[in-house]
């Protein structure tokens, strides 16, 4: 498919995202990507979401092995990897000694193949599932485990990449404002809603300015946009000119555009939990697919290239965005 502008009217949008949709759906333009595509002098970094299943692991198997794989036909190095949260469900006895550590992060993504640090965010699961063992052993496993590269200092933290010469500010935050067990306690909700407020005042030192969390604002999942997080988030989004808000929760690949809006939504939850189809098809455009997946960064000074890729190293969308905020669909 050509590449096309998306500076487009509401009305416009909603055509080509049904266009993409069925494109999508039928399996059509599905292709390798060649590494002469992939900038070599540009940052890499790699993003899954709702990752880490109790007992079903072959999918999150065959996306670690996608990964791998892709990087290596692209001849690069990722060098972070950003945990999208949801990171382990299910039952997690014994915190900071349970097995899963090894055998599904450690080992999962092996250092040699992802050797830069593992960023991570707290999604539901994090929380609702024995959030007193989890949620707890997730915040204190890097302190407990010196050189590993799990990264999760708080529940919400900023950070720069890389850290010489950093081409993104990145905002990590707790989405966790509404859950079915466990979440954010209205005093946390109010500190951390002040932070924000005053990281996004700073003056901007990095070329883009990115956010990610677990809960979508918009979404076509079934869980449906979150008027919370819309209320709390959007208009500071649009206000500082957050260039991208990166998520997961809905287990599948999303990329969403608005008129006048300066943020690209992007939702990455593909990476082994089972997937689940749209509620009520593909609303917010320009992509969406229930799929197994990864989400790979290509980021330089004037150029933030994204693309969703499946399990088989196969390219399902890509879209690129300069420091104008003009984004263009590449495939």
């Amino acid at each position: 498919m050509s590449s096309e502008s998306l500076q487009l009217t509401r009305r416009r949008l909603l055509k080509q995202t049904f266009a993409f949709s069925a494109a999508a759906i039928l399996g059509q333009g599905y292709r390798q990507v060649s590494a002469q595509e992939v900038a070599k002098t540009a940052s890499h970094l790699l993003m899954i979401g709702d990752w880490g299943p109790e007992k079903e692991w072959k999918p999150q198997e065959a996306v670690a092995r996608g990964m791998a794989a892709y990087t290596k036909d692209m001849t690069v190095k990722p060098e972070a990897l950003f945990l999208l949260g949801d990171n382990f469900y299910g039952s997690f006895k014994g915190g900071l000694k349970n097995p899963r550590w090894k055998s599904q992060f450690e080992d999962m993504y092996p250092a040699d193949v992802f050797p830069g640090p593992c960023y991570a965010m707290l999604g539901n699961h994090d929380y609702d599932d024995e959030p007193e063992i989890k949620l707890k052993a997730q915040l204190a496993y890097a302190a407990e485990n010196p050189g590993t590269r799990w990264t999760m200092p708080a529940k919400w933290y900023r950070m720069e990449h890389p850290q010489v010469n950093p081409l993104m500010t990145v905002l990590v935050l707790d989405s966790n404002y509404k859950n079915r067990v466990a979440s954010l306690t209205p005093e946390e909700k109010a500190e951390q809603d002040k932070w924000l407020r005053a990281e996004l005042a700073k003056p901007r030192t990095t070329p883009w300015l990115v956010v990610m969390g677990h809960h979508p604002l918009y979404t076509n999942g079934v869980h449906g946009d979150s008027k919370t997080l819309i209320a709390a988030w959007d208009k500071l989004f649009r206000e500082h000119k957050v260039d991208f808000y990166f998520c997961g929760h809905d287990h599948d690949m999303q990329h969403m555009e608005f008129e006048g809006h300066p943020t690209s939504f992007v939702l990455s939850g593909g990476g082994g939990a089972r997937v689940r189809d749209f509620k009520n098809g593909v609303v917010h455009g320009p992509f969406g697919q229930a799929i197994h997946g990864f989400t790979h960064l290509e980021v330089t000074p004037d150029r933030f290239v994204v693309r969703h890729i499946d399990a088989n190293r196969k390219l399902l969308h890509a879209f690129e965005k300069d420091r104008s905020s003009k984004v263009t669909i590449v495939s």
